[in-house]
């Protein structure tokens, strides 16, 4: 899968992934978006953001998650 609205760089955020270059991680999106937050109150607090750029931070977050196995604790 190809992301064209995630960079990252060395230089930038701890090498963290980023938002189009921005210094915005990609984790704190996921994480409003996680928190409860609306498209609509990411896009205000963070302008320079589009509406794509969050949908690709979630998809990118998905690819993360797939890609390597996670503890979880189990509940049985």
């Amino acid at each position: 899968m190809k992301f064209e609205r995630i960079t990252v760089r060395p230089d930038q955020m701890g090498g963290q992934p980023c938002i189009r270059g921005f210094r915005i991680p990609v984790a704190t999106v996921v994480s409003m978006v996680a928190d409860g937050m609306t498209n609509k109150e990411i896009l205000e607090a963070y302008p320079d953001l589009e509406l794509a750029d969050i949908q690709e931070a979630l998809r990118f977050a998905a690819e993360a998650v797939r890609e390597r196995e996670l503890p979880l604790v189990s509940t049985a």
